[in-house]
């Protein structure tokens, strides 16, 4: 395959929303504080039982996160466990109308 039988297609900021998702912003908060909490325990180098001590979170919750199974967790669970963790935290949230073009979706953490 060479370049020119490739097609480059610019995504909307969001996988789940790109692949028809139908809570594709739900489920993009919740990967984007997965991912900041399974960094907090790999920068303070934390297993699942050492933050289940720090925090009172069961750890197969610790584990489930680490493996993306976010299913069962709501946002604000999640934040609750990030919080357990001693982190500060700031959530923005933008609303505009379906359909409208999105440069990038904001939610800072």
């Amino acid at each position: 395959m060479t370049n020119d039988d490739m097609e480059l297609i610019h995504g909307s900021g969001n996988v789940f929303r790109d692949f028809g998702h139908p809570n594709a912003g739900l489920e993009q908060a919740r990967a984007l504080v997965a991912a900041k909490i399974i960094g907090v325990l790999d920068d303070r180098q934390l297993s699942t039982r050492e933050a289940e001590k720090l925090t009172g979170v069961p750890h197969s919750e610790f584990s489930r996160i680490r493996n993306t199974q976010l299913r069962r967790f709501t946002l604000d669970r999640m934040i609750t466990i990030l919080g357990k963790l001693d982190e500060e935290i700031e959530v923005s949230v933008t609303f505009r109308p379906r359909g409208e073009s999105v440069d990038r979706p904001q939610l800072g953490l």
